[in-house]
């Protein structure tokens, strides 16, 4: 084999290999910008990637945000745990510095002080805001949330195709809010 060719060719494929792979692990991209006065409200969880804070949550949950004259915004989430209790979790959520459709939320609070702060990025929008993709850089976490508690099957598919293009796989999700079983495998 010729000495530039043999040394060429596998540095090509790398390259190319490499440029593939930045594509894959690049981060999601929220959207431009949400109106928190029209994001503000009740949401239903139609999907979700299993979590270790809702790992006791049997079916699907709600997510209520109402905003604050600070600017801020007050999430309470709740769900049903197996023995009939409910659970809930209060946070805050803030816009982050970096623009666009990303927020921070945080659930952990000292005297009032919250050390952590964890990425909330919306990144697909429903135009009426009747449904939200929410996720984050490292695609570990993932909810799809509607204004009802059902969506139409055409819908979820477009949402988890929306989520495909952003890097996740929409088969990690469970499915809690099908109009009737779509399930993210694209089938």
């Amino acid at each position: 084999m010729n000495r530039p060719t043999g040394i060429l060719v596998p540095l090509l494929l790398l390259v190319t290999a490499g440029a593939l792979r930045g594509q894959d692990n690049g981060k999601p991209t929220p959207v431009e910008s949400v109106d928190l006065e029209r994001y503000a409200g009740l949401w239903y969880e139609i999907a979700r990637i299993p979590n270790r804070f809702q790992n006791d949550c049997v079916g699907a949950a709600t997510a209520t945000y109402e905003l604050r004259d600070d600017g801020r915004i007050d999430v309470i989430n709740r769900c049903t745990k197996e023995n009939g209790e409910t659970k809930e979790a209060r946070g805050e959520a803030r816009l982050d510095d970096k623009g666009g459709a990303r927020l921070q939320v945080s659930f952990f609070s000292i005297l009032g002080w919250r050390p952590v702060w964890g990425d909330y990025w919306i990144l697909d929008l429903g135009e009426d805001y009747e449904y939200s993709v929410v996720g984050e850089g490292s695609r570990k976490y993932g909810w799809i949330l509607s204004r009802s508690p059902t969506i139409e099957d055409e819908r979820l598919e477009a949402l988890f195709e929306s989520l495909r293009s952003q890097g996740y796989d929409p088969a990690e999700f469970e499915v809690f809010g099908a109009a009737a079983g779509a399930d993210g495998s694209g089938s």
